[in-house]
């Protein structure tokens, strides 16, 4: 391959996304905004890269393999951001340190992740995300789950689950059944995300613990579905930790019947997720025709004390890009108008050309002010409308009339500038 077409491809795990892709992309992401915005919500932008402590391993973000890491001149290690979550908890300790009532922040933004890009996965993602400070309620809670399903519907999505689990369910298991050793407990959970059965029994075997407890684990992966697996749950569990979880639980499904989104919940009480931060509730939404989650998110309680101020947060992030890929694989993407007009003009006639695009672009449109080609017809700016996605053309060639075409019938009129711009010939 000769160097400079190599240089015209992207490494791998990125994309160039442009055309009415992108114009799609800004506007769901526009939608979801709004929606932020509707229940409160302050935008807040951190930096691509930071220290590289920000999201070490004690933070509970993704493993340090997995960052993309770089220095500054002093010798810092740096890493372009795996995750928004832990930039947003250091700014609120920093700027918000004595706010003892509810801080609400929301943003917009890539993360990188340098992982194996099996299946095509993106290392570079869009992620649209709500972060909500000092209130540990289950209204709190709720109201995170809210904004998923409103956002998931404003995008467009109607068939879709958020299902939801209790990170600190599984920690009262561990605990219970009295897993010390930091390398059991890593290879536990791995065997419970990719529900294998036969390793968690050859784990628990070896364990001294009560019946009960022996079932709920080879169990969990299985605990998944509507409300009443709490209450099965519920009757296999002794500690009052355990108990704690389901419980909070139960609230946040009535608080969601009182939403009235009560039909996009189900629960999964064998829910592991990637990051170690997480102590409370822990949510992910699926939808058709993709594996990936388009929704993460959960209760980290703890993040927040780490950078210095003591408070509870729930957070969430919509992957962009997961969304985008579920929208277009169902048919659901929105159709962007062709909403532009392109004003072709002979150069004798730029005053007008000029003086007729700024009345236009006044007036709210989208004008592209284009001077005339020799040897173009009609016809080539027609198909020149087509692969660019324009409206309309307006056709210049003398100074009191005008030829208009729609892009769709392709049907030529010609109208007099006075009459286009209203007024008195």
């Amino acid at each position: 391959m000769h160097m400079n077409d190599k240089l015209l491809h992207t490494p791998e795990g990125v994309r160039d996304i442009y055309g009415s892709e992108c114009a799609i992309k800004l506007l769901i992401q526009e939608k979801l905004h709004h929606v932020l915005k509707l229940y409160g919500f302050r935008d807040i932008q951190t930096p691509s890269f930071e220290f590289f402590d920000i999201f070490n391993h004690e933070r509970g973000t993704v493993s340090s393999k997995d960052m993309y890491k770089l220095f500054d001149k002093e010798g810092n290690t740096l890493v372009l951001r795996p995750d928004i979550t832990p930039s947003v908890a250091r700014c609120v300790a920093k700027y918000y340190k004595d706010e003892s009532l509810p801080v609400r922040l929301c943003y917009i933004g890539n993360t990188y992740i340098n992982n194996n890009a099996y299946q095509g996965k993106l290392k570079e993602v869009t992620q649209l995300g709500a972060e909500l400070f000092n209130d540990d309620s289950v209204d709190a809670d709720a109201e995170m789950m809210a904004i998923s399903i409103e956002c998931l519907l404003k995008s467009g999505l109607k068939e879709f689950q958020l299902e939801i689990g209790n990170a600190d369910f599984f920690r009262s298991l561990i605990e219970e059944a009295g897993f010390e050793n930091k390398e059991d407990i890593i290879k536990l959970r791995s065997l419970i995300e990719n529900k294998n059965m036969f390793g968690i029994e050859e784990i628990v075997q070896n364990k001294v613990m009560s019946k009960e407890l022996k079932e709920i684990f080879l169990k969990l992966p299985e605990l998944f579905g509507s409300s009443e697996i709490l209450d099965y749950a519920k009757s296999l569990i002794k500690n009052p930790r355990g108990l704690k979880a389901i419980e909070r639980l139960e609230k946040l499904y009535e608080t969601m019947t009182v939403y009235g989104f009560e039909k996009y919940i189900s629960f999964d009480l064998g829910m592991i997720s990637k990051f170690d931060y997480y102590t409370g509730i822990i949510f992910k939404a699926y939808t058709y025709k993709t594996g990936e989650p388009v929704v993460t998110g959960g209760r980290y309680d703890n993040l927040v004390g780490q950078f210095g101020k003591d408070c509870p947060a729930i957070g969430l992030a919509i992957v962009i890009d997961s969304l985008m890929l579920a929208l277009s694989r169902q048919n659901l993407l929105p159709q962007i108008d062709s909403s532009d007009t392109l004003v072709i003009y002979k150069a004798e006639y730029r005053k007008q050309a000029i003086s007729l695009a700024n009345y236009f672009r006044k007036e709210g449109m989208n004008v592209i002010l284009q001077l005339s080609k020799d040897g173009m017809t009609m016809e080539d700016y027609r198909a020149y409308m087509k692969r660019m996605n324009i409206g309309g053309l307006l056709y210049i060639d003398n100074d009191k009339e005008i030829s208009v075409m729609d892009a769709v019938e392709g049907n030529l009129n010609r109208v007099s500038i006075a009459n286009l711009m209203h007024e008195p010939e």
